[in-house]
């Protein structure tokens, strides 16, 4: 019997020789093979980083610091003895998890406020996430498109900001990070939660991450393995409805950068967000008081 991917006809006619049947399988057997190693590539320090929120998650931070740590010098190992740049840059994205991760578990909080240990955990990121976009294409928008788009980004950031809040604060309950709603207090905490948080995150996991595995996996595969990232290293909240919860809307957030190309526009819905999560609703209660 012929193969389904060669008409019988064709066979029978002589127009397909032998020779050239075995090479059309290899090349079939090729693409398989070389999809087989991407998705081992990329997929082996996703269940690895997995692994170690799931300490994280069961509170064993020791055994969690020693598995990250691991995870970084194999990766580092691999960016550097790898043959294939394709994986030397997925790998090289993927190494910003790991270190966000241990700075976050190892770093002192030197406030009362836990609103300032957001400064100190995200803000040393910036160094090795810039020296990696280097050499990862991040896609964006001219600085005259995005202020011809400002009137529409800001409302419909507010608007997505409060209703993915709503929902979020349904499953974790979370406490306020200022003491009031005065102008001063929300000031500062739009500015950390904008301007270092969802900035420096999504640069991360949607500029760098989701971007880099777009290009190696496609964009359904790289979108889809972004967000379930995104999701896990929310294993601190210690629910697994948390990282479901955050996991859905890392692929809200992923696809709408995917289809507009505009890293400013997920960064402000992200920093909305956590306003709203960390300081409006915690004290004005949920439906902001009005419901």
């Amino acid at each position: 019997m012929a193969s389904p991917d060669y008409p019988s006809s064709e066979l029978e006619a002589g127009q397909i020789s032998l020779p050239e049947l075995g090479k059309m399988f290899k090349m079939q057997t090729d693409e398989k093979t070389g999809f087989l190693k991407k998705m081992f590539s990329a997929g082996a320090p996703v269940i690895a980083i997995a692994f170690a929120e799931l300490l994280i998650f069961s509170g064993r931070i020791k055994e969690a610091a020693i598995t990250y740590t691991l995870i970084l010098i194999i990766l580092s190992l691999s960016i550097m003895v790898s043959k294939k740049m394709e994986i030397r840059k997925v790998h090289q994205a993927l190494i910003l998890l790991p270190i966000l991760r241990m700075v976050n578990i190892s770093m002192p909080i030197f406030f009362e406020s836990n609103l300032y240990s957001f400064v100190f955990i995200y803000v040393p990121m910036t160094i090795p996430a810039t020296i990696i976009s280097i050499h990862q294409k991040i896609p964006g928008e001219r600085k005259v498109d995005l202020l011809r788009k400002m009137w529409i980004y800001l409302p419909v950031s507010v608007l997505a900001g409060l209703i993915f809040a709503e929902a979020e604060y349904l499953l974790i309950q979370t406490s306020p990070l200022i003491p009031d709603l005065s102008p001063i207090n929300l000031l500062e905490l739009a500015i950390i939660m904008i301007f270092v948080v969802g900035l420096i995150e999504e640069f991360i996991f949607r500029g760098i991450v989701q971007t880099r595995l777009e290009e190696f996996l496609g964009p359904v595969g790289g979108i889809l393995l972004a967000s379930l990232l995104f999701g896990i290293m929310h294993s601190s909240y210690g629910t697994p409805y948390e990282m479901a919860y955050t996991f859905l809307a890392g692929g809200a957030l992923g696809y709408l950068f995917y289809r507009t190309k505009s890293f400013s526009l997920v960064v402000m819905i992200h920093g909305f967000i956590n306003i709203f999560l960390f300081g409006l609703i915690p004290h004005l209660g949920p439906g902001l008081g009005l419901i």
